[in-house]
């Protein structure tokens, strides 16, 4: 009896051995089906996170963008407005201006016989004046004279130039002058070099420094000094006005004119 209570057990154990087995067997179809999906969303699930990443980055760049440009279209509205503003004012210059053309063939008769009584006026106050650098000054009066009947010149450039010369002129009387010259020196023409302190004294000297004389506005001439007496005196005036020698005293000779009786 216990014999085959001990086989019945075994053979139960067997069957069961195999059921198991049997069981695995069936089993391995199953788990393979189940990890294979696993791994297929698994791959899924890293794939929508990768495009999910993507999207994100072209989310970002988006923004970076959008935000760029509306960093530029608000430096262009203020630049916009600044060239309203611009724009504005031109149209007023314009406006200004084209008052003004209206006006320039009367501005302009008006201003061309204002020149040549400026130039007469110039010519006058030249003869007049002491004989100071006579050939520069008679050489710009006659350039002068001559640019007045110039169509190519403006009337504007010919004012200009009348206002040069009357400032050149204004110059002469600060500034001290050297030049050379020929005179009738003692009946004879003779090389001089001509000192000038401003307008106030103006004196030659010949160039063997035998003969020296000093303008005499009053009589209008010419007149003859020591020249024993002023030969250092103007040959360091010469000196200086070459700027060869530092300004110092000197005694000089100024023929003031008398008062008016």
């Amino acid at each position: 009896m216990k014999k085959q209570r001990i086989k019945a057990v075994a053979l139960t154990t067997v069957i069961s051995a195999g059921a198991l087995f049997g069981g695995a067997a069936f089993a391995d179809p199953k788990i393979d089906q189940v990890l294979s999906v696993g791994q297929a969303k698994t791959t899924a699930g890293q794939q929508s996170q990768k495009r999910i990443n993507k999207l994100q980055e072209e989310t970002n760049d988006l923004l970076r963008k959008f935000k760029s440009v509306n960093k530029e279209i608000a430096g262009l509205k203020v630049y916009n407005a600044q060239l309203e503003k611009q724009l504005e004012n031109q149209l007023k210059v314009i406006k200004d201006l084209e008052e003004s053309i209206d006006n320039v063939t009367v501005i302009e008769r008006q201003i061309q016989p204002l020149i040549l009584r400026m130039l007469e006026g110039l010519e006058q106050f030249v003869s007049l004046d002491i004989p100071l650098r006579p050939d520069e000054r008679a050489k710009r009066l006659s350039q002068l004279r001559g640019n007045q009947d110039r169509a190519d010149i403006s009337v504007a450039e010919k004012f200009r130039q009348v206002l040069e010369a009357y400032s050149i002129e204004a110059e002469y009387a600060r500034t001290l002058h050297f030049y050379e010259d020929k005179l009738e020196v003692d009946g004879q023409e003779r090389e001089v070099n001509v000192f000038g302190v401003g307008k106030v004294a103006l004196m030659y000297q010949t160039k063997d420094t035998k003969y020296a004389g000093a303008w005499d506005q009053t009589q209008r001439e010419w007149v003859a000094l020591d020249a024993a007496k002023y030969r250092t005196a103007i040959l360091n005036g010469l000196k200086i006005a070459k700027k060869q020698a530092s300004i110092n005293v000197m005694p000089l000779p100024i023929l003031a004119p008398e008062a008016a009786q």
